[in-house]
């Protein structure tokens, strides 16, 4: 028998019928003798729908009581839920984050976790009992409601799955699990059986809408054994797992992930001397604008060109802090490019296979594809292109490594 902690999304609770469904897929499971722990979120479209009634009364609504509306969704789903599967004859109590005791900190709209009171989640699986807890929320120490920000809801089951030991945690969704990339891009992209956390981290911190990387960080730190598996389709999904767990020699890529919301800015014509990188980054991060890939070019008349990436929806923000600051570095222009993206290999196997780089450098060149800025890691090449070429790009590094050609990290269950 496992104890076994089950996230189900908004899109899998989106209506009644879609809640029975999910009722009857935690049936199975205790019919096994499995011990289960439900994590769900609202309903899909309900957390839109309460934000625009708060934006109704109050243009800028107050963070504390936007934590106790927004919190509401999900009260309804783990009711809705628990009455689910006790028509079906099995035991079920709902728990709020506060009943729990999901203790956070007291940053409304984006708390952080410090610690779970297990106690009462293990009396009621004792009683043989399922427990349905509501995603997305806790309560300070002060007795506030609070919630946990976007990615919440994946944050909070991997939080109880490592405060409860669980034997897994599986993150039930839209997809089938982790592809080598989108497959709304590259038609034979295929299902990853398995991938390591590292990998599993750069994707989601790369584009990859899977998972959130606050869930993918905890569940690294607690070594807590994540599935993300298909609500709707059967299958064994994707198992992220940790490295040395990994039954075979990992392929040199394990996926490719990309980003549209990119803007590239450029400094031009600074003076290369010490500290001017702080200088032009510095007003940017300051503003709480976050930067990504970051390339200095010194020239041989001693001037610099500094070029940095930003969200697409925060780079016209920067590009006014920069023009403010212009003078004063004595820049010889501030240049702002919206029409880009970033495509990214990942893979652990790069620690082990040469020319990684070369060939994905090959495989743009062929396409007639110029690369703008290229940064990497120990298992990461990232590069910053035209976004019109983003697709082709994607199709053609898929292509080149054969990822959809080979069942890739296929370990047998």
């Amino acid at each position: 028998m496992a104890l076994i902690v089950q996230k189900y999304g908004g899109t899998s609770v989106g209506s009644i019928d879609r809640i029975d469904a999910v009722a009857e897929k935690v049936s199975r499971f205790r019919n096994n003798g499995d011990d289960v722990v439900v994590v769900v979120s609202a309903m899909s479209g309900e957390t839109n729908r309460l934000t625009a009634l708060a934006h109704e009364v109050m243009e800028q609504p107050t963070p504390r009581e936007m934590d106790v509306l927004l919190s509401t969704g999900e009260q309804v789903t783990i009711a809705l839920l628990c009455m689910a599967l006790e028509k079906r004859g099995y035991g079920a109590r709902s728990f709020t984050g506060g009943q729990v005791r999901i203790l956070t900190d007291d940053a409304h709209t984006k708390a952080r976790i410090r610690e779970i009171d297990s106690s009462r989640m293990h009396a009621q699986l004792q009683q043989g009992n399922v427990v349905v807890v509501a995603g997305f929320q806790g309560v300070d120490e002060n007795g506030n409601i609070t919630t946990l920000g976007r990615g919440g809801s994946d944050t909070t089951a991997v939080a109880l799955a490592a405060a409860l030991e669980a034997d897994e945690c599986q993150i039930y969704t839209d997809v089938k699990g982790v592809y080598t990339t989108d497959p709304r891009v590259v038609d034979d992209a295929k299902l990853l059986h398995s991938i390591t956390f590292e990998e599993m981290l750069e994707l989601a911190s790369l584009g990859a809408k899977v998972l959130q990387i606050r869930a993918v960080e905890f569940a690294g730190k607690y070594k807590v054994p994540l599935r993300v598996l298909s609500t709707f389709e059967e299958g064994s999904g994707t198992l992220i797992t940790l490295e040395e767990e990994a039954e075979m020699e990992d392929p040199a890529i394990a996926g490719i992930a990309f980003e549209r919301d990119e803007a590239k800015l450029t400094v031009a014509g600074v003076p290369d001397v010490p500290g001017i990188a702080y200088k032009v980054i510095g007003p940017v991060s300051e503003a709480g604008i976050e930067v990504d890939v970051i390339v200095q070019n010194a020239a041989a008349d001693g001037s610099n060109d500094i070029t940095f990436t930003v969200k697409r929806a925060e780079s016209d923000k920067a590009k006014e802090i920069l023009d403010t600051v212009a003078t004063s570095l004595q820049a010889a222009a501030v240049i702002l490019d919206k029409k880009i993206c970033k495509v990214s290999l990942v893979g652990v196997g790069m620690r082990s296979h040469a020319g990684i780089a070369s060939k994905m450098f090959k495989a743009l060149a062929e396409e007639n594809i110029n690369i703008e800025i290229i940064t990497t890691s120990e298992i990461k090449i990232s590069v910053v292109i035209e976004e019109k070429y983003l697709e082709l790009a994607v199709r053609a590094l898929h292509s080149a490594f054969e990822l959809g050609e080979t069942e890739t990290k296929n370990i047998p269950d």
